[in-house]
């Protein structure tokens, strides 16, 4: 059953299908560029997909066949990133949005094919797994636009491919091939434009089979395991993990292996 949800713009799309939440940037005539409207919009959907129990895993990815993620749309820069007034409204709506991705506890896949730019690089790195297409590109242009660049975005890029290839592509602002981003670290795998969706839906339905609070339990011990060892709350780990042992998804899998069949999951 195919679930559409309300993001209050037709430029962002959400909806829930047989197990898989999809958000899809859809703004192909600007290679889906993060405008003010998307980026209002997305932490809305974040929140309804992380509210959803028919939703498993959720893949991120755009519409049109040429970009992922452009980037911050440049064309507002001097209405919104300008004055300190601005900036400020603009960082308040950057914050809400990174609050949406931590209060999603599901796997996250993203779908990437064609352009992964600036922002929509950092959207990529939200994800807990990135698979692209073998004609993606992804790059930091900041350095040719002037604008400074934030720690968290910094931090996020440094864990994934470490300091040196970080400096080369925030001082550089050059474009990585899809080959490069590969042997990087930045992307899990790279595939032919068209088996990008079939092999991302293949994962996606997957994960979505598996028990959902051993995944989530997995998912909260991944994020406070790259916090810093004062601020990870280790015992909220260790009650997920308990929850799953107190599960019936537990005895399901342990009757579906003596069985020798799939199980069947329900999150309880």
């Amino acid at each position: 059953m195919d679930t559409v949800l309300d993001t209050g713009t037709d430029k962002l799309l959400a909806h829930v299908e047989d197990g898989i939440g999809w958000i899809t940037f859809n703004d192909p005539a600007t290679r889906n560029s993060l405008s003010a409207e998307v980026r209002a919009a997305l932490p809305r959907a974040l929140r309804a997909l992380a509210g959803d129990d028919a939703a498993r895993v959720v893949v991120v990815t755009g519409a049109g066949g040429k970009a992922f993620v452009s980037g911050a749309n440049i064309a507002e820069f001097g209405e919104q990133r300008t004055t300190p007034e601005a900036r400020a409204a603009y960082d308040r709506a950057s914050a809400d949005t990174a609050r949406a991705w931590s209060e999603l506890e599901k796997p996250v896949i993203a779908m990437i094919r064609g352009y992964c730019i600036g922002g929509g690089l950092l959207m990529a790195m939200q994800a807990d797994i990135r698979i692209a297409s073998e004609d993606s590109q992804f790059g930091i242009p900041a350095a040719r636009l002037g604008l400074g660049y934030g720690f968290g975005g910094v931090a996020a890029l440094l864990e994934l491919v470490g300091p040196a290839l970080a400096a080369e592509m925030l001082y550089s602002a050059r474009r990585l091939s899809a080959a490069e981003a590969l042997h990087a670290g930045l992307v899990n795998r790279v595939v032919p434009s068209d088996q990008l969706e079939d092999q991302v839906r293949a994962l996606a339905r997957q994960i979505a089979a598996n028990a959902p609070l051993t995944v989530r339990a997995c998912k909260v011990a991944l994020t406070e395991a790259r916090r810093e060892p004062e601020r990870r709350d280790v015992d909220r780990v260790h009650e997920l993990v308990e929850e799953c042992f107190r599960s019936e998804d537990y005895l399901e899998g342990q009757r579906a292996f003596l069985e020798k069949r799939d199980p069947r999951f329900t999150g309880r």
